[in-house]
């Protein structure tokens, strides 16, 4: 039987139908799901150990939840998926602005249908989607957005004085009642406003103005709040923190792994985009190595955070950037070569907050630190440590397989790897330089030319991070030099860059 079919209070009734409130009817079906090895928060990766365990215990225990971490780290995400731990359908009184149930109603309209009518009382059934409610919190937000207020239009078109309920306007959380309410970023909130959830959280009941109101509401509510905000900008009040029975704390993503299946999961690629652009493996571990340098970083605020849509942004700009390069060069296919990660940088700047000496070196300087230390990090996972081959004795030297690149560069050469070359003109620069072929051959046997390459651009880029080789990026190019050659150019260029007109601000990695 469709249920939904049911269309009075009489006919709910010999169907049998049992209400329940939602912390029971949420906790239930997480019990059903639990049991069959069912996915209770499916996509949320990284949390499958903690947070997720963490969010099972608080809803079985029937409490309301706060989510506290920095940004970025699926809070709001946790919470919308709660509705897929309601019931599929719910009936509610026909017309009840709180969409009351029909066995309990709690507004004066349903009370007085239900008394009127008894059995024939109109019901209707509200869809799980539907039982959802969410506010941002922010310093304007007032007890009448929240909780109600008198509504003098209302009094007026159905003549009523102000001292009648049916004249009252509820707020968003009242209209939310019988199923899950988010206040994002509490601490937002004017203690005052917090003030007057206290007795929502502690007996259900909602007051407004002079009324003296008793609506126990049966919802579930979910904080959220960032840890910065405690001093930055306010604070949860301790008597409403109090009533919150489950604080959960959230993490970002703990290692590499997790962090490429998320940003894989959530980066929005188009299709034509994926036919044309191939992104190997290690440029994805490369733009993820991003954040984590910048969750260390000595120039970034670490109490504001790294979210992680950094590295989803930034995996897009990788992309478009190679389907740009490819668009202009009128080619089929491309990959996302080494130097494409300079347009990446635009999706660093907009998603780091940079403490003050961060402020002094400037975003765009931070930004390409940021990358110049992914190079490192991941170039040792590739190749031999340069660091430690430095460390070797004089009668070790020869053993050193980066010195024929470096004794290229070393003799004066130079490579410019422009950002809108077509590939094979690009491959064609790479072959150039003396030894790098056959270093990239001697780690990587079996990989194809297209791979082989990619390396190659690799090794140049590791080299530079560190300090055996000269980089610099330029307007529309990287320039490779060898690094004492580029130490005496900027001597006698009284220290500066070249023309200026043709710098990046902040640009020069060594």
């Amino acid at each position: 039987m469709d249920i939904t079919k049911v269309k009075t209070l009489g006919e709910l009734k010999k169907t049998g139908y049992r209400n329940r409130s939602v912390k029971e009817e949420i906790r239930e079906n997480l019990i059903r799901k639990l049991k069959n090895k069912e996915a209770t928060f499916p996509g949320i990766l990284g949390y499958e150990e903690s947070v997720i365990p963490d969010t099972e215990r608080a809803l079985l225990s029937r409490h309301n939840i706060l989510f506290l971490g920095l940004r970025g780290q699926a809070k709001t995400r946790m919470a919308r998926q709660m509705i897929e731990l309601l019931d599929e359908y719910v009936p509610y009184v026909t017309g009840s602005e709180i969409n009351d149930d029909p066995y309990r109603p709690i507004s004066k309209f349903s009370r007085d249908m239900v008394a009127t009518q008894g059995d024939n009382t109109p019901i209707s059934w509200l869809h799980r989607s539907e039982r959802y409610g969410e506010k941002l919190a922010t310093p304007d937000v007032s007890v009448a957005d929240l909780i109600g207020d008198i509504d003098p239009i209302k009094a007026a078109n159905l003549r009523l004085n102000f001292a009648d309920e049916n004249v009252i306007h509820f707020g968003i959380i009242p209209k939310s009642n019988r199923g899950i309410f988010v206040i994002n970023e509490i601490p937002d909130l004017q203690a005052r406003i917090q003030v007057s959830l206290f007795n929502i959280l502690e007996e259900g009941d909602i007051q407004i103005r002079g009324f003296k109101l008793r609506m126990p509401l049966d919802m579930l509510f979910v904080f959220t709040a960032n840890p910065e905000d405690y001093t930055n900008r306010g604070s949860i009040v301790t008597p409403l923190k109090d009533r919150i029975e489950s604080q959960i704390l959230t993490h970002y993503p703990r290692n590499l792994e997790t962090a490429l299946a998320i940003t894989e999961q959530e980066a929005d690629v188009h299709e034509e985009q994926k036919s044309r652009v191939v992104v190997s493996d290690i440029i994805k571990r490369l733009i993820e190595q991003v954040s984590f340098e910048a969750r260390t970083s000595e120039y970034v605020d670490k109490k504001s955070g790294v979210s992680a849509r950094l590295t989803i942004a930034a995996f897009e700009n990788a992309v478009s950037a190679a389907e740009r390069r490819a668009i202009l060069n009128n080619e089929k296919e491309t990959q996302v070569w080494m130097s494409d990660l300079v347009g990446i940088v635009p999706s660093i700047t907009g998603k780091i907050e940079l403490v003050y000496e961060g402020e002094q070196e400037g975003p765009y300087q931070v930004a390409f630190n940021l990358l110049e230390k992914s190079f490192r990090t991941q170039f040792v996972n590739y190749f031999p440590n340069p660091d430690q081959l430095k460390k070797r004795k004089a009668d070790a030297r020869d053993d050193n397989p980066f010195r024929p690149v470096t004794h290229w560069f070393d003799k004066g050469n130079h490579i410019n790897l422009f950002f809108n070359t077509p590939d094979a003109e690009k491959v064609q620069q790479l072959y150039k330089v003396d030894g790098l072929h056959a270093l990239v051959k001697k780690y990587f046997k079996h990989t194809n030319e297209r791979e082989t390459a990619l390396l190659m651009e690799f090794v140049l880029h590791g080299l530079a991070a560190y300090s055996l080789i000269s980089k610099k990026v330029v307007e529309g190019k990287i320039e490779f030099k060898d690094l004492i050659g580029s130490m005496v150019n900027l001597g006698s260029a009284g220290g500066g860059f070249g023309n200026e007109e043709d710098d990046v601000e902040g640009d020069d990695f060594n």
